[in-house]
């Protein structure tokens, strides 16, 4: 580790992560364990940024030279209007997760979907090439998963929540393979994916689920997006029955490789960051 007083210095490049709530946020502690393993003199903090705050805290990116930011909840599709310019992906996806900081532009792009993907192969050997999936869910995270299994080859993204129309959209950017779907469609599916916040400690949602355990079964992957807490009631559940499960750790680590990437020009260290992620969380 750096000690003082050599570092942080006044030449420490700065990133972060912007949220509410985002005490819960391992993104800092991945930053940081892939800048000590590429030897950067660089620094990742947690930035709690309510919505009223948001304008003033994209300012602040700029005026304080930061040269990135994670962007989490509830923020991915409301900071698309205050950025300079969006990747082709987070404009089709109207969702944002990386900001990148080039001399003052800000640049808005998605991780999201090609980090799951990277964490399917790298957490539970998953191909989606010719797989049924499922998606609960039609915000961010859910679009860019969709839109994600629709560019691996998935044969068939259904897409469920409770409003139709978010729904239509978000199977619309899955392309082909996309429909809007039923609860019922988890049933002998390949994958079934949870993304939304249902389900995350410290909520009122905290120990629901979002689907009846019945669906679920042997021969399926089931992936809950929430990380905090790793074993979610859906992931328990979904063990119970019988099926694989992942949670969102997976995710969290490829997509923030991808950011950090993005930010440095380097090749991020995923060994040094999923060893940060597993002493924080036991995951593997």
């Amino acid at each position: 580790m750096h000690q003082a007083p050599k570092w942080p210095s006044a030449s420490t490049v700065v990133v972060g992560v912007i949220g509410n709530p985002i005490a819960h946020s391992l993104s800092p502690l991945l930053h940081q364990a892939a800048f000590e393993a590429l030897g950067l003199d660089w620094v990742s903090l947690g930035f709690e940024v309510g919505p009223s705050a948001l304008g003033d805290a994209v300012s602040g990116i700029r005026g304080l030279k930061i040269r990135g930011v994670s962007v989490t909840m509830p923020h991915k599709e409301s900071v698309m209007a205050l950025l300079d310019r969006i990747s082709p992906l987070a404009k089709a996806l109207g969702s944002v997760n990386c900001i990148t900081n080039d001399s003052g532009v800000l640049e808005g792009d998605t991780t999201d979907g090609p980090g799951f993907i990277e964490a399917l192969a790298h957490g539970a050997d998953f191909d989606p090439m010719g797989k049924s999936c499922v998606v609960l869910g039609a915000g961010g995270a859910a679009r860019a998963v969709a839109a994600a299994l629709g560019v691996a080859g998935a044969r068939d993204v259904a897409v469920v929540n409770r409003s139709p129309g978010p729904a239509a959209r978000a199977a619309a950017i899955a392309g082909p393979a996309g429909r809007v779907g039923r609860a019922s469609d988890a049933l002998g599916a390949d994958l079934v994916v949870q993304a939304t916040s249902v389900g995350m400690a410290g909520t009122e949602s905290a120990g629901r689920l979002v689907i009846e355990p019945e669906l679920l079964g042997p021969g399926q992957l089931v992936v809950d997006l929430v990380y905090h807490p790793v074993t979610t009631a859906l992931i328990d559940a979904a063990n119970r029955r019988g099926a694989r499960t992942m949670s969102g750790v997976g995710m969290l680590v490829h997509q923030a490789a991808l950011a950090i990437e993005r930010w440095t020009g380097l090749q991020a260290p995923l060994g040094a960051m999923w060893e940060a992620a597993a002493a924080a969380v036991g995951a593997g």
